[in-house]
């Protein structure tokens, strides 16, 4: 059997591909529009094809690099809940799901994933989104499935949810399972930064690490529109919070030898994460470098697609294309 091969379109810092490649996937071409998601994987994987490019504007044409592919994914912008296929015109994140689909009709992958917020799978505004998709896709052969995903349940130390739509090529589509929990039990805050904030000498760090025993808030990445890169919602902000973290800003190192832990002292008592901190709540390798400076940095790891969870979906359309083909031309698709 031959690696199986990927187009990934709006991919960010490379959180999805980096699991699909783990999951044994060889990218064929990465698009993405921002000049520093697109240099974070040229740092990476100076090896993989990455083309800085609006995918609305993208013409398969051009590279025929797409053509004949196992997968096509997109971590796509995240859509907000009050969006109806009528305003698609005006809102670029449904013209962007809009624009996969069509790509799908020159590309003809074997199998589709686009992740985004867990209320597409099943909130009733975004039906006109979902009926959209099932009525360009069936009639290409696609089965369609829907369904939500916690990276938590992956190893990642961070309580995220995340909207999932898998379509696979009908001969196929009768194998492919939604990935299953591959952990027991969640991975804490403290666990996962642990060592990082030991690396400077802290002597509380284990102290500190024994009290974040939950999973992190979602981390935000903000957008260009919809607002910048912070620790999110007064609500998030008060789970940090508890946890002694101080989340007016993103500190710049670890605590040092002198610094000292005290929530009763106010700001200057709070452990301030740093930008590599997130990227380690995210479930990036620790040698994964984000370009630009710290906003940047961050928008492109709170935007993220986890690793493990692109991982997670890719040996699970792995194993459907990996299985028989269906001869019968019955099916059945999700709601």
């Amino acid at each position: 059997m031959g690696d199986l091969t990927f187009v990934d379109v709006c991919s960010g810092a490379g959180g999805l591909a980096l699991g699909l490649e783990q999951a044994g996937f060889t990218p064929r071409l990465l698009l993405d529009i921002e000049r520093y998601a697109c240099d974070t994987i040229k740092a990476n994987r100076p090896h993989w094809n990455v083309l800085e490019a609006d995918l609305l504007d993208f013409d398969p044409v051009d590279h025929p690099e797409v053509y004949d592919v196992d997968l096509l994914a997109a971590g796509l912008p995240r859509v907000r809940s009050n969006a109806t296929v009528q305003r698609r015109s005006s809102d670029s994140e449904l013209r962007l799901i809009e624009a996969t689909a069509y790509l799908v009709h020159a590309v003809q992958p074997r199998a589709l994933v686009i992740e985004n917020v867990p209320t597409l799978v099943d909130e009733d505004s975004f039906a006109p989104v979902r009926d959209f998709l099932h009525k360009e896709l069936e009639h290409l052969g696609y089965e369609l499935t829907w369904f939500v995903l916690n990276a938590s349940d992956f190893g990642i130390p961070q309580d995220r949810r995340q909207g999932v739509m898998v379509a696979v090529k009908r001969q196929w589509a009768g194998s492919f399972r939604p990935p299953r929990p591959t952990v027991q039990a969640h991975t804490s805050v403290g666990e996962a930064l642990a060592p990082s904030l030991r690396s400077r000498g802290w002597p509380d760090a284990d102290r500190w690490a024994a009290q974040a025993t939950g999973v992190a808030p979602t981390l935000v990445g903000g957008s260009k529109t919809h607002g910048g890169p912070d620790f999110g919602p007064s609500g998030t902000k008060a789970k940090w919070g508890r946890m002694g973290v101080y989340t007016k800003s993103f500190g710049n190192e670890p605590p040092d030898a002198d610094f000292k832990w005290d929530p009763s002292l106010g700001d200057d008592g709070l452990v301030r994460i740093t930008v590599d901190q997130t990227a380690l709540l995210q479930g990036f390798p620790e040698d994964w470098h984000f370009a630009g400076g710290k906003t940047a940095r961050y928008r492109q790891i709170g935007n993220a697609a986890p690793p493990a969870v692109g991982e997670a979906l890719g040996r699970a359309v792995a194993e459907a294309l990996w299985g028989p083909p269906r001869s019968n031309a019955g099916y059945t698709s999700s709601p």
